[in-house]
């Protein structure tokens, strides 16, 4: 992928990465991460292409994209050895210029839900009821969108159509459990 990005990375609009452990290795995924953040490139979720491999898409980071306290460790580590270079640094200084740095979001075994989603969620029994037996993807999918919101007004509105939503006994991405006695 070094090649590549060092002699396309300004003109290419995506690479992929092939799995490792399957028919075609390269690089792992940390260290495909770590060359995609020294050119300001992101990671995109993997996607399985057949019995052997899988795929991942990286991608030019776009400049409202949102940073992982991960990848914020990440970019820390690369600097202390020397390998982050200007295109990286340049993504890395606008999202510290424009407050996304600061906002890095936690990965979603670290994801603990803002006081004020919890509170209306706790006063409502049937949301917390649910709530509480949401998979980690839902839990997270919930944390993470309130988080983003930026304006105060929207985050309340926000906040209210996901405790309704919860219930309701729905969630974001579909699931089996409910809670007890739901219909």
């Amino acid at each position: 992928m070094v090649p590549k990005l060092t002699t396309n990375g300004a003109a290419s609009r995506d690479r992929s990465q092939t799995k490792m452990g399957g028919v075609v290795t390269t690089l792992t995924w940390q260290q495909a991460v770590d060359e995609a953040l020294c050119f300001g490139w992101i990671d995109g979720q993997a996607r399985k292409r057949d019995q052997g491999s899988s795929w991942i898409r990286f991608t030019p980071r776009r400049h409202r994209s949102a940073w992982s306290q991960r990848n914020v460790a990440n970019v820390a580590r690369l600097e202390a050895q020397g390998r982050m270079l200007p295109p990286g640094r340049a993504a890395v200084d606008a999202a510290k210029a424009d407050g996304r740095w600061a906002a890095a979001y936690a990965p979603s075994s670290e994801a603990e839900p803002p006081a004020d989603l919890h509170a209306a969620i706790a006063a409502v029994p049937a949301a917390q009821a649910m709530f509480d037996v949401l998979t980690k993807t839902n839990r997270f999918a919930l944390i993470y969108r309130v988080n983003a919101v930026k304006r105060a007004q929207t985050r309340e509105r926000k906040i209210g159509e996901f405790v309704a939503m919860l219930a309701r006994h729905e969630a974001i991405f579909p699931q089996k459990a409910k809670p007890p006695n739901s219909p």
